[in-house]
Formats: C-alpha cells, structure tokens, sequence
C-alpha cells in the first residue's frame, strides 16, 4: 500500500535520504496518502536500528498531526521510554490518551513495503498508536463511534480477515463459488459492495449473498485484495495467481 507515500522508487537516492534522517532526527517518516476507500498512516524507520525500540504506525489522522505523534514518539524514545500495550498514554494528543499494539508480522507486507526494502527484511518489531473517538471510546470498546471504525485498522490480531468491513457484512457470490469454484473475479462496486465470482459474467440466477468472513474462508488469498479501491475489480488466471486491478466501469453508466 504504501508506494503512494513520498518515495515512488527504490534507489540508492531514497536510501541515502533515509538514512540522512535517520542520522539526523533519530529516524525517518513514510506517509501513505488517504484514498476514497482507506485512511492515511504514517509509520517510522529508524527506531529499531537507532534504539532498539519497535517502529511506530498510526492511521486516520491529518499528516500534521501523524507527523508530530510520530516524532513525539522519536523524541520519548530517545530518552529512554518504552510503551506497554494495554496503558494509556496522554503525551500526543491534547486533551485524548492513546494506546499502544504489537503489530503482528503478517501485516507488514501490506503496510509497511517501503520499511521492508529499506531494512531488508521483516526483523523488527512495530507498534501501532490508536486513538480514541471523541467520546474517549477506543475502538474495542462497547460505544466507540462506529462511522469511525474506517479510519484505523487493528493490526494486532485478526490476521484471517484482513477487510476493513464487519466480518457479517453481506457480500455477493455465485453457487458456482459455494460449489467448489476458485474465485477469479472480484468487484469492489463504487457503493461499497464486494462481489466474488468465478466467471467474468455470472448468471443473475446463481447468485448468492455469504458473510464477508465466509468468502475468506473459502479463499483466504482473498484478503490480498482489502486495499481494493471503490469502483476497481480485479482477475487472476487460477487460484494463487497474481492479481490484476483496474478500475471498473459498469455497462449500465
């Protein structure tokens, strides 16, 4: 996801620049642009390899303000502070705590692509800073604004089911897919609906609606595709393939 942030390529430049800020400001900031479908982030480089401390993640904020979480962060860092998950913590944004989670390993590849060029692998733990909704409602708890549940992604856990969607949420497939069929054909329609087919043009009367998790359980491949944009499909040949993605114009417009 993140080869909309400020580097669009990986060359010897972008790694000198890195590591400049590294040197100088104790690590370098990668900003990932918001679309009209998933939230913006910011993550570090530099926190492991200076101090020895996880890298640090945040979404759904203005970049100002990721930007000055982060380096707030950098600076507590460098005199020493660690962050537990599971504490509240009142020193980035005025007035709201924050907590903190341990990243599992599985999402790094689908935030965190430009990190894993820069350091050469995945040998380094990262946290994500999550803030709560205006009621100080974080987003496990009973209450937590649900109009915002779009804006930051739990990175901790639910690794099987990797959509931003509820996992019950209603989405379209064929009796062909329930029978056994790889799913070929995906549709991100531009009011949010997910179609999943094995054929580029189902019939009307094999359809069916599933639970957005039962999709994934059928193909668990399927999550690959969570950052698909609204209004964008994308095919493979067969089950395992590579993705292809273009946006998508119905034949009824």
């Amino acid at each position: 996801m993140d080869s909309s942030c400020s580097h669009d390529n990986h060359n010897d430049e972008a790694r000198k620049k890195v590591s400049s800020d590294i040197e100088q400001y104790g690590c370098h900031i990668i900003y990932v642009l918001e679309t009209d479908y998933l939230p913006g982030f910011a993550y570090t480089i530099g926190l492991h390899e200076n101090y020895g401390a996880p890298e640090i993640i945040c979404f759904g904020l203005k970049n100002s303000v990721l930007g000055a979480v982060l380096n707030d962060a950098c600076k507590l860092i460098k005199n020493g502070k660690q962050f537990a998950t599971g504490e509240d913590y009142d020193a980035f944004l005025e007035g709201y705590d924050v907590q903190f989670l341990t990243v599992n390993k599985a999402f790094y590849k689908d935030y965190l692509g430009y990190g894993l060029w820069y350091k050469g692998g995945d040998d380094f733990p990262v946290q994500q800073i999550v803030w709560p909704d205006k009621q100080r409602h974080f987003p496990w708890d009973k209450g937590f604004n649900p109009d915002w549940k779009f804006k930051q992604p739990l990175l901790d856990l639910n690794t099987d089911f990797k959509f931003y969607e509820e996992r019950d949420t209603a989405v379209f497939t064929t009796r062909e897919v329930l029978d056994g069929s790889p799913v070929l054909f995906v549709y991100h329609n531009e009011d949010g609906d997910w179609q999943f087919h094995s054929e580029q043009y189902p019939k009307i009367e094999d359809g069916k609606i599933l639970a957005f998790d039962q999709i994934t359980k059928i193909d668990p491949l399927l999550n690959g595709l969570f950052d698909l944009g609204l209004g964008w499909r994308a095919w493979r040949d067969a089950t395992g393939g590579d993705w292809q993605r273009e946006e998508y114009v119905s034949e009824e417009d």
